[in-house]
């Protein structure tokens, strides 16, 4: 059992509250979050033990303005890319659901080769950087809720069609953060897809 704990980084021009668990050699992965939750989130839905459990460098952060990270002006694909370097991470999975899925979209976007896989859950903005798409290369889930009110399902074949390395998952009768309706599912579908990305 890994312990996580609690920082917070500097990244020069903005501070980052961050939870941090696994072992410091394995796969990196950052665990963004939507409008109405933060790092803690995952935390409380064993997403944050499970990954680290299996091995993973998993770094779940408070964005700026949410959680214990107060606002700041940089962009949210800047504040990230400090972030990666800040904490020498190599190319990393970026998990993100909702708002936090259109920043791991833009910033696979501004900089593919800092990623080594995406997961997009219910992801917004998706229309919005529909032409930029086929730029990322890295292997990506998409999994969307058959229910999602507020990113509607069309934007998983948007998706689905404009990424080269890309599978999706849709759970059936599930809302908008469908990854809290179906955690059982969702801590599936992850472990699936890291061991297809570790092989």
């Amino acid at each position: 059992m890994y312990t996580i704990t609690s920082k917070n980084i500097d990244l020069g021009g903005c501070v980052l509250h961050l939870l941090e668990g696994g072992d410091p050699a394995g796969l990196p992965v950052i665990l963004l979050h939507g409008m109405k939750f933060q790092a803690q989130t995952w935390r409380e839905l064993g997403t944050l033990d499970m990954l680290a459990e299996a091995g993973m460098h998993v770094v779940a952060v408070d964005m700026p303005g949410f959680g214990q990270s107060p606002a700041a002006d940089l962009a949210s694909t800047q504040v990230l890319h400090r972030l990666i370097g800040q904490l020498s991470l190599g190319p990393v999975v970026l998990v993100g659901p909702s708002m936090g899925g259109r920043i791991a979209l833009e910033f696979g976007i501004q900089y593919p080769q800092a990623l080594a896989g995406l997961v997009l859950a219910g992801a917004v903005g998706v229309e919005d950087n529909r032409a930029a798409l086929p730029g990322i290369t890295a292997p990506t889930l998409i999994v969307w809720g058959s229910e999602d009110q507020i990113s509607p399902l069309s934007n998983s074949d948007i998706l689905l069609a404009g990424i080269t390395d890309a599978r999706r998952e849709i759970f059936i009768d599930a809302p908008h953060p469908c990854y809290l309706a179906q955690p059982d599912r969702w801590h599936l579908c992850l472990r699936e897809f890291f061991t297809n990305l570790l092989q």
